[in-house]
């Protein structure tokens, strides 16, 4: 895929699922989500250890607020109360659980 120009976004969702790939059995990026065939958004990286999910928004910058928005929103939804939710900041490299 040479002359590909990932988004600043997409190079941070890259960035942060190299540093914590070995941490789980699976990723996935870029997941959508819908709800009767209405969409609700993306979850930036999908992460499965055994039957645990963890959830990750990605932000270029500070934007906290937003990403817990969004990832209760998510939550909520997909009925994953157990599941852990994270936010990662790819200007300042700042990982949060939320």
């Amino acid at each position: 895929m040479k002359g590909l120009k990932l988004s600043k976004h997409d190079r941070y969702v890259l960035e942060l699922s190299s540093k914590i790939k070995n941490e789980y059995d699976s990723l996935s990026l870029n997941v959508p989500v819908k709800h009767h065939k209405r969409s609700l958004g993306e979850i930036d990286i999908v992460a499965k250890k055994g039957n645990r999910l963890d959830l990750y928004e990605v932000k270029c910058s500070f934007r906290i607020v937003k990403a817990k928005k969004q990832l209760e929103r998510i939550r909520k939804y997909l009925k994953l109360e157990n599941s852990r939710s994270y936010f990662y900041c790819g200007n300042s490299k700042a990982l949060l659980t939320i």
